[in-house]
């Protein structure tokens, strides 16, 4: 399968695994922010993480940075009216992509609340961006613990420098500019913004960027529900398609359409070692028990399965010979068929070698490998749940029309 992408040669991308990695490197850059930040999140939690956060963006508006925070509404409906009060008072500038309905409205059925803002992209100064699968939410918030104290959850990012920070940037301002336009009582600032646009277009065109001499080749990849809707899996077909020797796809919600599982089990036929790093402690209890009823259809495929013990896995990567994925994107019917969304690709055997050390250490000290013996031990009741969690899933990708891809 041919993909034309935006490559984007000479950038330096460095791995953060982790928010013990990404919070500090995050609030390193917002603190020496001289121009703006641009933050997008899908979940914004009040913990000391969230409140360290908040409190660089505080002290970058102070020296006079113009700061920018979206929200979503859904996975910040318990915290973001608490979140943007903290956010005005800092004078910092936001807003709530498709805010959650108030009163009897919530309970009522509509198609359009599944449509997310899943990114979790940041901007400094339009010279250093972020994008990765880890939300301003505490490693240790809400994990499971089993005696031996809590584990972080297990998730990356990246920090990126060089000329894809530009498509970043682009793609937050196309955001922001399309939901001040839907504010009817915006209409004023919209214009004035829309003008601005312009210049600040211009003078971005007349600045360049200075690769390192190393640098990497990368692409954005982006899943809205209008120009790319189906980017972000025909990226991951293209890719596995050619692989000749080895596929490692580390995601959280792992329930792939027809064409991923048939892209993958073709590539297990030819020889290409293939393997799954999932989640072994249910987080969602129905994602997780839809994903475990596909276990020996995937088994008899020829796929090795591994999942995560130590605690919540969130990642969102994969290593496909020698490029890798990294973003906020699951394998699974929302991320593929709803939510905006932002990965990075990126071709360079150096960095996928990186993520695929980092990911065999968590493997080899973590994890269980599932068997077809291990999948017999079984007993009806959880057999009987993973079937009906399997059938509520497919359901709920039937009420949004794309059941003929799953």
């Amino acid at each position: 399968m041919k993909l034309k992408l935006r490559w984007r040669e000479g950038n330096a991308i460095r791995l953060l695994h982790n928010g013990g990695e990404y919070f500090p490197a995050l609030i390193d850059a917002i603190d020496g922010a001289q121009q703006s930040v641009h933050l997008e999140t899908y979940i914004f939690n009040l913990d000391e993480t969230g409140h360290r956060v908040i409190e660089s963006l505080r002290r970058a508006v102070q020296r006079g940075v113009k700061v920018r925070v979206v929200l979503d509404g859904f996975g910040c409906s318990a915290t973001a009216f608490d979140v943007c009060d903290l956010l005005t008072e800092c004078g910092v500038r936001h807003r709530v992509y498709r805010p959650e309905p108030r009163g009897l409205r919530q309970v009522a059925f509509d198609l359009r609340r599944l449509r997310r803002m899943h990114r979790k992209t940041c901007v400094v100064d339009g010279l250093v961006g972020y994008v990765g699968g880890i939300n301003i939410l505490d490693d240790y918030e809400d994990v499971p613990d089993d005696g031996k104290g809590p584990r972080p959850r297990f998730d990356f990012a990246v920090e990126m420098r060089g000329p894809i920070v530009d498509d970043l940037v682009h793609a937050q301002r196309a955001l922001w500019l399309r939901m001040s336009w839907r504010r009817s009582d915006d209409g004023w600032g919209f214009y004035r913004r829309f003008q601005q646009l312009g210049e600040r277009l211009l003078v971005r065109r007349q600045e360049r960027h200075t690769p390192p001499a190393d640098g990497m080749r990368a692409a954005l990849v982006l899943r809205d529900n209008l120009r790319f809707r189906q980017r972000i899996e025909d990226v991951y077909l293209a890719a596995i398609g050619r692989a000749t020797h080895d596929i490692l796809i580390a995601n959280a919600y792992f329930f792939p359409g027809r064409r991923l599982r048939k892209a993958l089990r073709a590539a297990a036929r030819r020889g290409v070692k293939v393997r799954l790093f999932l989640q072994g402690r249910s987080e969602y209890a129905m994602q997780y028990r839809a994903c475990r009823y596909m276990y020996n259809e995937l088994l008899d495929d020829g796929m090795e399965i591994h999942e995560y013990m130590a605690s919540y896995l969130h990642a969102k990567v994969a290593v496909i010979d020698d490029c890798a994925m990294v973003g906020s994107s699951n394998l699974d019917p929302f991320s593929l068929l709803l939510a905006r969304e932002a990965n990075v690709f990126i071709d360079d055997a150096g960095f996928a070698g990186k993520l695929k050390a980092a990911l065999e250490s968590e493997m080899q000290a973590d994890a269980r490998k599932i068997t077809a013996e291990h999948l017999r031990k079984r007993n009806l009741l959880q057999r009987g749940l993973d079937a009906i969690s399997y059938a509520a899933l497919r359901f709920g990708v039937a009420l949004t029309g794309k059941s003929a891809q799953y």
